[in-house]
């Protein structure tokens, strides 16, 4: 079994964090989410992996190498325009053969993996078989209908008027009969090869369509709150461990991850939170679901549920929080503007101005 792994997207919906960046290689916990998806896979027992690449090329090809690093054998395959998810696949022709394969989208999170549909799909082996999750904003995903008993009757891509809030999840598990789906279709309205239309392409054939319904954490990272929600539910899970410099004055709390390499001045960490190699945090307070990655500067300012990539510094700043900040950053207290105070106060009273 293969897998094609989907990265080209422009990700306009994280500008302008992507103006720079692929978003499949926004960090969460420190950790690319695209690496997510290729740990999943080589979990699952393949090693064979094409990714579909855009204009983000070079730097997907840069983070990932030749995918030794996670156990795999990574193939890049360019996609000249983002013609849809079926255009992948028709891309991929060569590369895939007629050997079964796993479709997974670079910039969506599945917790606890796909290991357990890949072993289901190995074992029953139906022409398709999809994930499935459920959402609160389903005319913008692909909708599955199914029936009272869980059979799939039709597909729909971005529905005005959905009939169900069962989205498609971004894995897909596919026997060679895809080929055939994919030559078969149109372009859609969007002007793109909707892999929706290929599966209701086999679903009108009769052919061996199947669905998984994710019951555990899902979450498609297109926009900043997403990934904010991933970083704090993937830092609920790492353990304490300081290996970074730690002076006698600071004090950390609960599940805090420091890289060797790093430095505590001064400062207050109160986990789960995790702090890059290289960065050096002063006279400062890090709070919960907070990544501060390598090669960072804090100084004198809190910092809470947020994600800071790396070579940035903050300077006298308080206070931050859900935020997401970009490679490289500078952010700094500017000088205080002049205010001034108009009042009109009673004999005897007590008045509190804190500027």
């Amino acid at each position: 079994m293969k897998a094609l792994v989907l990265s080209g997207g422009a990700g306009t919906r994280l500008r302008p964090i992507t103006h720079t960046s692929a978003k499949q290689l926004v960090p969460v916990a420190n950790k690319p989410i695209l690496f997510y998806g290729l740990e999943a896979i080589a979990d699952a027992g393949i090693t064979d992996v094409a990714i579909v690449v855009g204009d983000t090329e070079n730097e997907i090809r840069q983070a990932v190498g030749d995918g030794s690093g996670f156990g795999l054998d990574v193939t890049y395959l360019r996609q000249e325009a983002p013609l849809g998810l079926a255009h992948a696949v028709l891309i991929a022709r060569d590369f895939l053969g007629d050997d079964d394969f796993v479709m997974f989208l670079g910039d969506i999170f599945v917790f606890g993996g796909i290991s357990d549909s890949v072993d289901e799909f190995r074992k029953e082996r139906p022409d398709a078989q999809l994930l499935l999750t459920r959402v609160a904003n389903p005319s913008a995903f692909g909708i599955a209908e199914l029936d009272d008993t869980g059979r799939l009757l039709r597909l729909e891509e971005k529905p005005e008027q959905p009939r169900s809030n069962l989205a498609m999840a971004g894995v897909y598990l596919f026997s060679p009969a895809i080929h055939e789906a994919v030559r078969a279709i149109g372009p859609s309205p969007r002007g793109e090869l909707e892999i929706t239309d290929a599966l209701q392409w086999l679903l009108e054939r009769d052919r061996d369509v199947r669905t998984t319904v994710i019951t555990g954490y899902w979450k498609d990272t297109g926009n900043a709150a997403d990934i904010l929600d991933v970083n704090r539910r993937v830092l609920d899970l790492i353990e304490y461990r300081v290996d970074g410099d730690v002076d006698e004055n600071s004090e950390i709390v609960g599940r805090v991850h420091i890289d060797a390499g790093a430095v505590i001045r001064g400062s207050r960490i109160v986990g789960p939170a995790i702090i890059g190699p290289g960065t050096l945090v002063e006279d400062s307070y890090i709070g919960p679901s907070t990544s501060i990655a390598q090669d960072c500067v804090i100084s004198n300012s809190e910092i809470e549920f947020s994600i800071v990539l790396r070579e940035s510094a903050f300077h006298g700043v308080r206070r931050v929080e859900r935020s997401l900040v970009g490679r490289n950053v500078r952010v700094s207290l500017g000088p205080r503007v002049p205010t001034a105070h108009r009042l009109v106060i009673g004999d005897h009273g007590r008045v509190e101005i804190s500027s």
